[in-house]
């Protein structure tokens, strides 16, 4: 049975959208069980009963504005803090959390723990693309500067992510950089390119270019965290650009253009999926002792499902521990 905690208290919709989202993944998965830390008398409202649900009851939260680390510091009775000590204690397999994510992190590295080897955990996500295989990215905010060994690590740890969490043989890795050329590119990205090209197990296809991503030219990209947040948050805002401007169009358009609409419902409705990025999961701290998997702070119920399915496809092909074992080698 794979043992999931969740801080059910953490995102915009808590309790509500968390515990509505762990009743239908409850019923769709027979071999999870799932430990809510949170409030029980503001979680039993939305709670369908299961015996592979249990609350863990704490009236301690932390808020979106606080200081991350301090947060984790002062609040040691806080659904996350509780949520990640049951994973560093072996009372759960892994943890989720749609809150505060600089608290995350934090939980993650301090109570968790990091793999030894790995310097610098990265945050990694599966992001859209037109073909709809998705490509994962990292890091994704983790850390605002690295070095140029991080982001080697950051390919590393990505193609262990792409192969046994999303079922790719060989996965095509690209260093995001301002031009395709070797030569491209500061200090940070030359010095990351060599260090990628020197490793004969890394399907390394060179550097590629931010207006590709979405045009799945690699399964797994590489970044700093600067720049992969930028990059990241770019996308969803086109995302949702695209779809507000959309539904301007038609509803301003007249008759003809709501006609036109209808015809291309299915159409529609494929785009919108294809830009769905809540649907591929959460964002991984991926380096760690354990799964830790960010929720987007706005998820909803489906949002919620999509995450625990990830979490209980990394825990069934242990890519944590694959990943353990291969840094340990290294040291």
């Amino acid at each position: 049975m794979k043992r999931i905690a969740v801080d059910a208290m953490g995102g915009d919709y808590a309790p509500q959208a968390i515990v509505e989202g762990v009743n239908q993944a409850i019923e769709l998965y027979k071999d999870i069980e799932v430990q809510l830390y949170g409030d029980e008398a503001k979680i039993k409202p939305y709670l369908k009963e299961n015996p592979r649900i249990r609350i863990v009851h704490t009236e301690e939260k932390i808020d979106s504005d606080e200081e991350p680390a301090k947060a984790i510091r002062r609040k040691k009775q806080a659904s996350m803090v509780l949520a990640a000590k049951a994973v560093k204690d072996g009372q759960a397999d892994a943890v989720l959390s749609a809150g505060n994510t600089g608290a995350l992190l934090a939980a993650g590295l301090f109570v968790v723990g990091r793999i030894k080897g790995v310097e610098r955990p990265g945050l990694l996500s599966t992001l859209p693309t037109r073909d709809g295989q998705g490509f994962d990215m990292l890091d994704l905010g983790a850390n605002a500067e690295n070095t140029p060994h991080h982001l080697y690590q950051y390919a590393v740890l990505g193609a262990f992510y792409a192969k046994h969490v999303r079922g790719l043989t060989n996965p095509r890795i690209g260093l995001l950089n301002n031009g395709t050329e070797e030569t491209k590119g500061d200090s940070l990205r030359k010095e990351t390119y060599q260090l990628l090209v020197a490793d004969p197990n890394l399907n390394f296809i060179g550097n590629i270019e931010a207006r590709e991503l979405l045009n799945g030219v690699a399964d797994v990209v590489v970044a700093d965290g600067f720049v992969g947040n930028a990059v990241l948050k770019t996308i969803e805002g086109t995302a949702m650009s695209v779809m507000s401007q959309l539904k301007s169009a038609i509803a301003s358009g007249g008759l003809r253009a709501k006609l036109g609409a209808l015809l291309l419902k299915p159409s529609l409705y494929r785009l919108k999926d294809s830009l769905d990025y809540s649907s591929a999961g959460g964002a991984v701290l991926f380096g760690l002792k354990a799964p830790v998997v960010k929720a987007h702070g706005s998820s909803d119920a489906k949002s919620i499902v999509s995450t625990l399915r990830q979490i209980r496809t990394m825990l069934e092909t242990d890519v944590v521990g694959q990943s353990v074992q291969e840094f340990s080698e290294e040291e």
